[in-house]
């Protein structure tokens, strides 16, 4: 519980509820070097705390809620990807060239599952979409020259580093500056006065809000999910000329809507959204959206109260503050593949650990602001990094990897009908008592929703 209660005390929660929250230990699960174990059951047990005092906030202010962490609720839902079936298909996982490659010095780790990303990467090199093509490409070259012209490009690539390049780098430097999840109070806009809602026989404490989620992958789906279980009317919007990768929506999209709006064109819709929104979730790179009208200042000016939250993959300052970045690259930099690799290959950690542990880090973290917002008022900023995550997850070390034990995952798996057909997911581990236990709806077609609030 000791991280735990270090998470919680960065999030400003009162000590003392740490006690409401126990703990189910799987010792097998999340088999590694690094203790993802316990730094993924630390970020889903202060989330889910989060939620519970919340829920205890907008029932009354009683006893919060018991908190429950079961270990193998946690490794189920951090690669709730691998048990994703629809029909009975597997998801598609990382694309032919998003992988490990050797260079004439070292390794460098490509991402090239989005076609735009793809196309960039080839040009970059020079080389036809054929792997062994890109390998020959690549041979020759050393890893840091090929980040730096894949990533002039637009394309993303990123050289292989030791724990020790990394901690040498200065974006390094500027993360460490950061706390795991920054928070800040914008404005003196009145206290929020949360409408009463009936949840029925289940606590919902994010019942009765609206969320913007203008965030893709997983990191930020997470949280947006994590918020609907949790009763949000969540709305994703995203860029009509920009489809999302189809089974990473289905497992992100839990419990939201879908729906399609250019920023550059609509702005009126977009405006009229953000009216009627409580909490605005971006995972674009630092600045991509300002000239949109979506800086935190500007969105704290036109929607005084919101909740503004923000997540990135290298951070808001630094050198690389700008660019592209996925959970697996952000391992390969900080040194996480080198430590979790063997003597002659770079290795990975055993889940997308760095994405999902930041989802429900940014989820606790708009959770606590809503609390606070009950007590003190002002529009708040809720902002976090996946490079950041990765920093806490280092921190302590490494080790030997424990053997992973058989801990099925069947108890934490669920099955449904919806209009992609029938899924089995991976259900939520965020579990307090008399909270829900599934979403109230399943995920829907990409884009299908109309721009609007229900």
């Amino acid at each position: 519980m000791t991280r735990l209660a270090s998470f919680w005390s960065g999030l400003g929660g009162e000590p003392a509820l740490v006690e409401r929250v126990s703990a189910v230990e799987r010792p097998g699960v999340l088999s590694s070097r690094l203790p993802v174990r316990e730094f993924a059951g630390a970020c889903v047990g202060v989330c889910t705390l989060a939620a519970a005092e919340l829920a205890a906030r907008r029932t009354g202010g009683g006893e919060v809620p018991a908190v429950r962490v079961d270990d193998g609720a946690v490794a189920a839902a951090f690669v709730s990807e691998r048990h994703l079936r629809t029909d009975g298909r597997a998801a598609e996982s990382f694309a032919p060239l998003s992988r490990f490659w050797r260079t004439a010095d070292g390794w460098v780790r490509t991402h090239a599952n989005y076609p735009h990303h793809r196309a960039r990467l080839l040009s970059a090199l020079g080389a036809p979409e054929d792997p062994d093509a890109v390998a020959a490409a690549l041979a020759g070259r050393s890893a840091r020259e090929v980040e730096e012209t894949v990533t002039a490009a637009g394309g993303l690539a990123v050289a292989l580093r030791t724990p020790e390049e990394w901690a040498a780098h200065e974006q390094a430097a500027a993360v460490a500056r950061l706390p795991l999840v920054e928070r800040a109070r914008l404005d003196s806009a009145p206290a929020r006065e949360f409408v009463a809602v009936d949840g029925g026989d289940r606590l919902l404490p994010a019942a009765g809000l609206r969320v913007l989620d203008l965030t893709r992958v997983i990191a930020g789906p997470v949280a947006t999910r994590t918020l609907a279980l949790l009763g949000a009317d969540v709305l994703r919007l995203d860029p009509p000329r920009l489809p999302e990768l189809a089974d990473q929506h289905t497992d992100t999209g839990f419990g939201k809507r879908s729906a399609l709006l250019d920023l550059a064109s609509d702005r009126e819709g977009f405006e009229e959204l953000l009216a009627g929104a409580d909490v605005v979730v971006t995972g674009y790179r630092p600045g991509a959206l300002d000239r949109f009208g979506l800086s935190v200042e500007a969105l704290a000016e036109r929607r005084p109260g919101v909740v503004v939250a923000q997540l990135s993959a290298w951070g808001a300052t630094g050198p690389w503050a700008g660019r592209r970045g996925f959970d697996s690259l952000v391992q390969v930099a900080t040194g996480i593949a080198r430590v979790e690799g063997g003597r002659d290959r770079p290795g990975a950690l055993p889940a997308q650990a760095l994405d999902h542990g930041t989802g429900y880090l940014l989820a606790a973290g708009v959770l606590r602001a809503l609390s606070d917002q009950a007590e003190a008022g002002g529009s708040r900023l809720v902002r976090v990094a996946l490079a950041r995550t990765a920093e806490e997850l280092t921190a302590s070390g490494s080790g030997e990897a424990v053997p992973g034990g058989e801990v099925p995952a069947t108890p934490w798996l669920a099955e449904r009908d919806s209009p992609l057909g029938r899924l089995r997911y991976a259900l939520s581990p965020v579990e307090f008592e008399g909270g829900p236990r599934d979403w109230a709806r399943p995920p829907g077609v990409w884009g299908a929703d109309a721009a609007r609030w229900l």
